[in-house]
Order: structure tokens, then C-alpha cells, then sequence
């Protein structure tokens, strides 16, 4: 395990953090707009350009091949960056299926027109882009999808009809990545195709979810005799399970960074003078050593990802671990915050809005439990882990040879 940085990764954080100190505001000074976490319209408006500014400051794609405007390097410096980025007041939040997903599979995927067409505006932060995977009855089991594509009988390309579920960001995207069931003969995992979707289409619905913490970040589509030509197919078509795999590839990578941490928690408990009752301590030494253990993962993360490695179970470790102990934060915070956590206004706005930031909190308490099926439920990063770092014998499987339109009572006959 690297403790340090390399002589490389020094110089390439050393000059991060010199360009970030003279192109973005501190967390938590004049200028962030990284607490605005409510995704609004602001929010959105403030993502774009700051992506505009990392794309003119030659600092956008980090992992991109340069022929496709990144700078070539590793995923350890874009760790590195990452991290560096999490003590400014900015957020590249609107773009992580843009720029982390969409782009390097199409990237790996696409076309040479696909490719000219899409990955330019994404690095300049023109388009938005989002992810139509989840369902209302395929969730976990991705290769559940029931949502149709089927050629369209009138011409050239595909008619789309289907719903999509907890879809961030949808309300703001210019497209997305979709995948649909082209070919109900197969077994589940090989009759699916991947599509780039216009979010703009005619037939295309996308209603807002309210959440608990006053924000509507999450999505639901629907999708109703939606056209997408030919063009706009990722991949052959019926192999869209294979390019989604690279898709998720890229999702399950490294947790954030940009969480309140042990010594802002120490700082709520001192600041009501509990931090030498006996029972908050023991509490706060628990925030602690979670926290702890998660910079060590991370340690043996990024010496993978140095040495060129993936990541492997170890991503579904970090993944398992950091669901819960935002929870346990959580839990700690509020028991901290007393009374004060009954009082926010929606969209996360404080009321007492200087350093003590009750209502920040609260509105992080109540965001946190979406960590937990994010890139996969707690359930799904266990399985792999007992799978491919235990050994465990895997799940039986009898759907697994089986034609999709056998399985799937929503397109059999009464």
C-alpha cells in the first residue's frame, strides 16, 4: 500500500491545487455554490460553468484520451483531482454520468460521428446527460428491464416504449444513456441495446420525485412510441449488456470525498458543549475510526489504480463501508443537534445560516440513505464480495438460458 504520492501525482496535485486556488472559491466562503444541494435551477446553471471553466483550464476528462480532449492520465490522478476539488465551494454533480459514464463508453463504444458529436459538448459542460436504467421492477436485476425497442415499421430506426425510475438529474438532461429490450427471444442478459437518447424527443414525460430533504433530484420517465434513429445505437444491437457493463465499470469506482468529515462533527458537538459527555464521545470515536478505516481503503484504491489495477471487489468494500458510516454520521449528528434538527426549511436554505449549519445537516441527514442503493444496494455489494473475494458459490440462477419473453409476465399472453 502507497502512503504517498508519487513523484508524478505530487506534481500533478500540486498543480491542481495551484489552479484551483486561483480559479474557485473555498467551501464554505463567498462564491460556493457547492451547498446548493437541492439541484435547482442555480445549481444547474452553476454546474455548467464550472465544467466550462475545468474545460478552458485544460483541467476536464483528466482520464480521456488527449484525442478526445482529456489529458490521458490515470484514474489515480483524477482521484487526485477529486479530492483536491472537495475543498472548494464547486460541483461537477450535474456531470458524473456525463463525463464518468456516458463519455468513456462512448469512448470505448462509439462510432467516430458518435464520438465527434458527443464528447466535445460533454467536456465543455454543454449537454447534460443521464442514466435510464433502473425500473420499477428491475433494480438490482439490471437485466430485468422490461421497457420495449422494436423497429419502426414506418422507416429506419426504433420506437421506444417503457418507464424509467429513480433517474437523477432527468428533469435537466439533454440526453441519456438508455437501455431497452430489442430482442424478447434471447435470455435476459442478451437481448438488450443501448441507446443515446434526446431527451427533448417527442413522447418523453419526466416527472420529478420529492424526496425527504425538499429536493427532487431523482426522476420518473416515461417513455411512449419515443423514435430514435439508427445513428443513436451504442454498440450492436442486442449487446447492450455488454456496454453497460463498461458503463458500470466506471460507476463503481471510488466514493466521494466531498462529505462533511470527523472534524466538522467534533465541531457541532463542541459547539453545544457535548463534547465531553461520556456517551457523544465514545459516539464521536466511532465517526472516527469509520472514517479512519475509509482513508486506508483508500489508500490500497489508489495504489490499485496507480499501478493501472482495477479495482475489483475492493470498490463494492469502500462502497459498503462509506453507506454506512455516513449513516452512523448521520445518526451521531442529529443526537449532537438536538432539538435544532426538527428545524430546515426545503431545499436545504438554514435557518441559522452561520458556521453552525444545523440545517446543512439535517438536510445531509436526510440525504444520505439514497448511498445505500447508489451503484448497486448494500444486498448486490455483498454478493460480490462473497462471490469474488470470498469464494462463495453464487446465487442460483434458472433464468439465465431461459428466452426473456418467457420470464416476463408483463408480455405474455392472458
Amino acid at each position: 500500500m502507497d502512503f504517498d504520492d508519487s513523484p508524478d501525482e505530487a506534481e500533478f496535485r500540486a498543480r491542481a491545487r495551484a489552479w484551483l486556488d486561483a480559479n474557485a472559491p473555498r467551501r464554505g466562503g463567498p462564491g460556493d455554490f457547492a451547498s446548493d444541494t437541492a439541484h435547482d435551477d442555480d445549481f444547474v446553471k452553476a454546474c455548467k460553468a464550472w465544467q466550462g471553466r475545468l474545460h478552458d483550464g485544460g483541467w476536464a476528462g483528466v482520464t480521456w484520451p488527449v484525442e478526445y480532449g482529456g489529458r490521458g492520465l490515470g484514474p489515480a490522478c483524477e482521484q487526485i483531482f477529486h479530492d483536491e476539488q472537495g475543498a472548494y465551494g464547486v460541483s461537477s454533480a450535474m456531470f458524473a454520468v456525463g463525463i464518468g459514464m456516458a463519455g468513456p463508453t462512448i469512448i470505448e463504444h462509439g462510432t467516430e460521428r458518435q464520438k465527434a458529436r458527443f464528447l466535445p459538448a460533454l467536456l465543455r459542460g454543454d449537454e447534460v446527460w443521464c442514466q435510464l436504467f433502473s425500473e420499477p421492477g428491475a433494480g438490482s436485476d439490471l437485466a430485468g428491464i422490461g421497457t420495449r425497442a422494436e423497429r419502426d415499421p414506418n422507416g429506419g430506426g426504433w420506437v421506444v416504449n417503457g418507464q424509467k425510475v429513480w433517474t437523477s438529474y432527468a428533469r435537466h438532461s439533454d440526453f441519456g444513456i438508455l437501455l431497452a429490450r430489442t430482442h424478447p427471444d434471447r435470455p435476459k442478459h442478451r437481448g438488450i441495446t443501448y441507446f443515446l437518447l434526446d431527451m427533448s424527443a417527442p413522447g418523453i414525460e419526466v416527472r420529478p420525485i420529492p424526496q425527504m430533504n425538499g429536493s427532487a433530484e431523482f426522476n420518473e420517465v416515461f417513455l411512449s412510441d419515443v423514435r430514435v434513429p439508427d445513428d443513436r445505437v451504442l454498440g450492436a444491437p442486442g449487446e447492450g449488456w455488454r456496454v453497460a457493463m463498461s458503463t458500470l465499470a466506471t460507476e463503481r469506482g471510488l466514493v466521494g470525498t466531498d462529505w462533511p468529515g470527523f472534524a466538522e462533527v467534533l465541531g457541532a458537538a463542541r459547539a453545544r458543549g457535548l463534547d465531553r459527555d461520556p456517551v457523544t464521545r465514545q459516539r464521536l470515536a466511532e465517526v472516527y475510526t469509520g472514517e479512519q478505516l475509509l482513508r486506508f481503503l483508500g489508500y490500497r484504491a489508489k495504489t490499485a489504480l496507480g499501478r493501472g489495477e482495477p479495482l475489483g471487489p475492493l470498490a463494492s468494500s469502500i462502497n459498503l463501508l462509506f453507506a454506512s458510516h455516513l449513516k452512523r454520521t448521520g445518526d451521531v449528528v442529529l443526537s449532537v443537534l438536538g432539538a435544532d434538527g426538527l428545524v430546515r426549511t426545503v431545499g436545504g436554505a438554514g435557518v441559522d445560516a452561520g458556521a453552525d449549519r444545523s440545517a446543512d445537516w439535517v438536510f445531509l441527514f436526510l440525504t444520505w440513505p439514497c448511498v445505500r442503493i447508489a451503484s448497486g444496494t448494500d444486498e448486490i455489494q455483498r454478493n460480490i464480495l462473497g462471490e469474488r473475494a470470498l469464494g462463495l458459490p453464487p446465487e442460483p440462477r434458472v433464468d439465465k438460458d431461459v428466452p426473456f419473453r418467457d420470464l416476463d409476465s408483463r408480455t405474455a399472453a392472458p
